[in-house]
């Protein structure tokens, strides 16, 4: 039995050492420097989200293979592909992506950049939807197969609402907010919209409806109210997307790189984007440096070290702080882009997060470069005083505090379970999930909820350089797009990545000319890296990654609420909603 018991030890032993020395290979053959055949074609198939974030390779195809590219990384391919002798055209072939409008407008403007150089672009679709055929508009030529669907019917918003539900179960949500377009916890207080949220949501469909118009009309050559009354004809059979002027030709895949083959006049010599990001071309890219610092996800406390585990996905003040230190402490870092994605969140960690942000742009010129939301706790950690850039698309504003707790005492009766207590202190029960919040308990919570709204408020007129009552007069929690923010001065200017660089550029006195080199905070980690991180910290547990795993869950069913902010029971500022477009 004992030498069962070693043998078995040494195997495992072994297959620990080969594995790791296997992923060491893996690693240093995917940073090795590739090259690129002449007359090649760059092939992105886009699928699946585009974070801001870097995400780690999987090694071994079986594993998931490449990383998606991020934002920035598409944005630095865009502009080194059109630069480069070797690259023919694009061939773009997007499907079920999952991003907000901001980061189509971002996508989509690079195609449209590339295409300055004179090389195509050329576009196949497979089960289009809104999202990919909004890029799709930057092709030259569109294409889909014969029997396919373009699912494209125009734009609804829709909000569940779980109070029905809860009601059922005997649970009690008191919510208290700030500002009358708070609304984020209504979908557990209410069973439809409150007029406020309806007019909110109408003005954001107004928008978005009549960019999706504007720009298929632009491309197709038809004009906005033509498109609007063909989009009341979808979705459109692939025979119908054709006659109705929507794509150029039905073809299959060969077919498609058949007709690409034939306008640039070589062979089809397709290079992947994960590949060509290895490749370098001379001039592209210069000496100087500006740090592209992510903060993407809602935000949390977290702990007082950044966690590779927890952190996946959220923005905690330890994991930002660490990255504006990095930036501040490296002389070769000539200016800083703060992209901000998030809903926002916990209003403590927002405020500990905007402080080391101000400490940084003391050190560093600044730009603050909104994606596709910037909105309550992430708008506020954009108010540097620095010059804050937006889309128009960009869901931003929602300057307000809300605040909730549960009463489980419903639930409680019907499974038999009671709680009993001794206490100390008038409101010792206050956040007790056994007990109704009493009057005085109430106004408690309102008193704390208005002087965080308060001081969000005076924050955001100081950083705007505007009057109190001139940003109270815009907030209350009301969700702006960009080019509203704008037009009611909550942001400087609309714009994407390009933008960005040339301000950068500006305040960092770096000739217009000059190429500058884009370096992301955080940096792409190898899985072994993210391995080795994640096996030294001592509060990673099977029971820890599954509640984490369990929060996703939730997150997904509760229209992105992370449940690690209701558990720490704190005053949020949290966007009132998710947008997801499809």
């Amino acid at each position: 039995m004992k030498k069962f018991l070693l043998g078995v030890l040494s195997g495992l032993v072994i297959a620990g050492i080969f594995g790791f020395v296997a992923f060491v290979v893996f690693a240093r053959i995917g940073s090795q420097e590739k090259t690129v055949e002449k007359d090649s074609t760059l092939v992105l198939r886009l699928e699946g989200a585009i974070p801001e974030k870097p995400q780690a390779d999987m090694p071994l195809p079986f594993l998931g293979g490449a990383a998606p590219p991020t934002v920035t990384e598409l944005w630095r391919t865009f502009h080194k592909a059109a630069a480069d002798p070797k690259i023919k055209a694009i061939a773009l072939m997007p499907r079920g992506l999952g991003v907000g409008w901001a980061k189509l407008h971002e996508i989509r403007a690079g195609l449209v950049n590339f295409k300055k150089s004179g090389k195509p672009v050329y576009v196949f679709l497979r089960a289009p939807r809104t999202p990919e055929y909004y890029l799709a508009t930057a092709g030259d030529k569109v294409f889909m197969v014969p029997e396919d669907l373009l699912d494209m019917k125009g734009l609804r918003a829709e909000v569940t609402y779980f109070k029905g539900s809860l009601d059922k179960l005997g649970v009690v949500f008191e919510a208290e907010h700030a500002g009358k377009y708070k609304d984020a916890l209504d979908t557990y207080t209410r069973t439809n919209m409150t007029p406020e949220t309806r007019e909110v949501l109408n003005s954001v469909l107004d928008v978005l409806y009549s960019d999706l118009a504007t720009t298929i009309g632009g491309a197709r050559k038809k004009s906005p109210e033509d498109v609007k009354k063909i989009l009341d004809q979808g979705p459109f059979l692939a025979e119908q997307a054709l006659a109705a002027g929507l794509v150029d030709a039905l073809k299959y895949e060969d077919e498609f790189f058949d007709e690409l083959k034939a306008k640039i006049g070589v062979d089809i010599n397709r290079v992947g984007i994960s590949e060509y990001s290895k490749t370098t071309v001379s001039g592209v890219e210069g000496r100087d440096r500006i740090a592209v610092i992510v903060g993407e996800g809602p935000i949390v406390r977290g702990g007082s070290t950044p966690d590779p585990f927890s952190d996946e996905g959220q923005i905690t003040p330890a994991q930002m702080s660490k990255m504006f230190q990095q930036v501040g402490k490296d002389p070769s870092i000539k200016g800083v882009i703060l992209r901000v994605d998030s809903p926002g969140g916990d209003a403590v960690a927002s405020d500990e997060i905007l402080r080391e942000a101000k400490l940084l742009s003391k050190k560093k010129p600044m730009i603050i470069s909104m994606a596709d939301v910037a909105a309550s706790g992430g708008y506020y950690i954009s108010m540097t005083g620095d010059p804050v850039l937006a889309y128009p698309t960009t869901i931003t504003g929602s300057i307000g505090v809300i605040f909730g707790k549960v009463n489980l005492k419903g639930l409680y009766d019907k499974v038999g379970l009671t709680k009993d207590v001794v206490q100390r202190g008038k409101n010792a029960i206050i956040d007790s999930e056994y007990y109704k919040l009493d009057d005085e308990g109430k106004k408690k919570l309102r008193e704390g909820v208005d002087s965080v709204y308060k001081t969000f408020v005076g924050l955001v007129a100081e950083s705007r350089k505007k009057k109190f009552e001139e940003i109270h007069a815009v907030a209350q929690g009301r969700v702006w797009m960009g080019n509203q923010a704008k037009d009611e001065s909550l942001v400087d200017q609309l714009g994407g990545l390009d933008r960005a660089v040339e301000l950068i550029k500006e305040r960092a006195k770096i000739d217009k000319n000059k190429q500058v080199r884009l370096v992301l905070y955080p940096g792409k980690q190898t899985l072994l890296e993210q391995l080795l991180a994640k096996s030294t910290d001592t509060n990673v547990s099977i029971e820890r990654a599954v509640q984490l795993g369990v929060d996703r869950q939730v997150r997904e069913w509760t229209g992105g609420m992370p449940m690690e902010l209701m558990r720490q029971g704190s005053m949020l500022k949290l966007m009132p909603y998710r947008l997801e477009f499809r």
